[in-house]
């Protein structure tokens, strides 16, 4: 049953940034976050969805605490958090998990599968020797992964394989959101359904709430609850997915619905 108390809340956040092509007088600024106010919930999926520089990953880095805003409020349980102090980096870290785009460039290539879920427990001084050893048995068994694959290195296994370690690290803090960030664009067409699959899977059992981050508003569509329609550092277009799909109101959520087919089934 989702939980109504959003885990996360943004207000009016703005994250601006000088452009090289200004004048020390008269400095262009680019607005990657114009005035966002967003909640995600456990429990919830929440699809952000836009094309290449709408400001979506931007809004990303900002829900899991590695951007500072340049205005605005972020609220973790209601309070609000500074991101640039070490004990917000901390409580971000420890609870709210991220799935990168590519994960041949999110995971440690010289490290074992087995290193890199243990690391975070070990970062966060988390359990013992033994019980990190049977939470990567549970973190493999979760996405579907053979107990065999702790002892190898992520390029020693498939891209769909790769993702799903990268999201087996996401979940190892027992996180209470996901954000994953167009974490099917870099996998073969054959993959991308099962790992569509297993993030709503792992949603539902773990009663997780998650961002789901994609150009492809089909894709979002299909494991989204609410939808998120971003241009241009604004979000222009939101609600249940069935609205945004059946009655859009907005002409760039309009352009979206019609540019191109799923993802899912070129």
């Amino acid at each position: 049953m989702t939980d109504t108390t959003p885990v996360l809340e943004l207000k009016d956040i703005k994250v601006y940034h000088r452009a090289r092509s200004g004048s020390l007088f008269r400095p262009n600024i680019v607005k990657a976050i114009d005035g966002v106010d967003f909640t995600i919930s456990r429990g919830e999926t929440v699809g952000v969805v836009g094309e290449s520089g709408s400001g979506k990953s931007t809004l990303a880095t900002v829900l899991v605490g590695l951007q500072e805003p340049t205005a605005g409020e972020v609220l973790f349980r209601g309070e609000r958090v500074n991101t640039r102090a070490s004990s917000s980096k901390k409580l971000f870290g420890r609870d709210v998990g991220v799935v990168f785009q590519d994960p041949s460039t999110a995971l440690n290539p010289r490290m074992t599968i087995h290193d890199i879920l243990t690391d975070p427990l070990q970062v966060h001084g988390i359990g013992n020797q033994s019980s990190r050893e049977a939470k990567v048995k549970d973190l493999l068994q979760l996405v579907g992964l053979p107990q065999s694959a702790a002892e190898v290195t992520p390029n020693q296994v498939s891209g769909g394989q790769r993702q799903r370690v990268a999201i087996a690290r996401a979940l190892t803090l027992d996180p209470s959101i996901i954000v994953a960030d167009e974490p099917t664009s870099a996998l073969d067409v054959s993959v991308r359904a099962q790992v569509l699959n297993l993030l709503s899977d792992l949603k539902k059992e773990l009663d997780l709430g998650m961002v789901f981050i994609s150009h492809d508003i089909q894709t979002v569509r299909y494991v989204s609850d609410r939808i998120c329609v971003i241009y241009l550092g604004r979000i222009v277009e939101q609600g249940s997915a069935h609205e945004v799909f059946e009655n859009p109101t907005n002409d760039y959520t309009k352009s979206l619905l019609g540019a191109a087919p799923s993802l899912l089934h070129i």
